[in-house]
């Protein structure tokens, strides 16, 4: 069997790069639970989620170390990862509103058309 090395890689830029959803996403969790215990600001680590996101889209897609590139890649997604927390906590929280809705009206449904 034989391996095929993509040119301009190296050991570690492989190892990062077959683990680097892995990385991204444990990177985000423990983030935001130290967003969300209040360790770090939220609002402070909001903005500086955005600016990297905007770093890395106009700096770091061109970074020709392996390596880096890869750190780049976990950290930019991992951060859109945090980013995005507060559109899936007001999502989260507008389904269970619309879910406690629908069961009070099934409740009050019951209710209403019991004819004992």
């Amino acid at each position: 069997m034989t391996l095929v090395v993509e040119h301009g890689t190296s050991r570690s830029g492989r190892w990062l790069r077959a683990n680097r959803t892995r990385l991204a996403l444990w990177t985000a969790v423990i983030e935001g639970v130290l967003i969300l215990v209040g360790v770090i600001p939220k609002w402070p680590a909001f903005f500086l989620a955005v600016a990297l996101i905007v770093f890395y889209a106009l700096v770091g897609r061109r970074i020709r170390s392996d390596v880096a590139h890869q750190v780049g890649w976990v950290a930019i997604a991992s951060q859109l990862l945090i980013a995005a927390l507060p559109l899936l906590v007001a999502v989260l929280t507008f389904a269970a509103f619309v879910a406690l809705a629908l069961l009070a009206a099934v409740a009050l449904a019951f209710l209403f058309l019991d004819r004992r």
